[in-house]
């Protein structure tokens, strides 16, 4: 893993990014339901929305970093993706995410944005002046914890997700799910 920036912000400019985090969709915010294709199955976990206007108020900028490759693999279309998106963001309210990148491409072929490549991540950090010294990934699998430190980023793994089991996992913390990754984040020194 290489951390060395290409860009050092100076002390000025850092005071004028700010922290993030990102956070995965299926699995971390929303119970994981095989390819997702429809509104009436976006089920937010408990304690998710609280958790996350927590971190708000606290300056943080929420980000959603998701792979969709249902929609590279033809098993659900864009407009469908949009409709899930768009009952998950009503679900968690007006305001509280700030943005949503994902990512149509299947498995095996070359893509700069499918986790665990950082592409999400990066483009998010210039659209939204981000200081990745400051911020966080929190997602269920280990590919969001190698995203998240191929971007530069700390990582905690929830446990909420199908792939429950953390033995061997690289990321920074784990916590049970995203208000136990909240308190995490509330008390870490940046």
């Amino acid at each position: 893993m290489n951390l060395s920036p290409v860009f050092e912000p100076t002390a000025k400019m850092r005071d004028t990014l700010s922290p993030a985090v990102f956070i995965d969709r299926d699995g971390t915010i929303m119970e994981d339901i095989d390819y997702c294709s429809h509104p009436k199955d976006v089920r937010i976990f408990s304690g998710v929305l609280e958790a996350l206007r927590c971190l708000k108020s606290r300056g943080f900028k929420l980000i959603i970093i998701t792979n969709q490759s249902g929609i590279g693999r033809g098993l659900f279309t864009l407009d469908q993706y949009r409709a899930v998106e768009a009952e998950l963001l009503r679900q968690l309210g007006d305001g509280l995410i700030e943005g949503t990148y994902y990512c149509p491409d299947a498995p095996g072929q070359y893509s700069n944005c499918r986790k665990p490549a950082p592409g999400m991540v990066v483009k998010a950090t210039r659209d939204h002046q981000i200081d990745l010294s400051r911020s966080f990934f929190v997602g269920d699998k280990e590919i969001d914890v190698e995203c998240a430190h191929n971007a530069g980023v700390r990582a905690i793994r929830v446990r909420t997700g199908i792939q429950r089991d953390v033995t061997g996992s690289n990321a920074d913390w784990v916590a049970d799910d995203v208000p136990a990754a909240v308190q995490i984040i509330l008390n870490a020194k940046s």
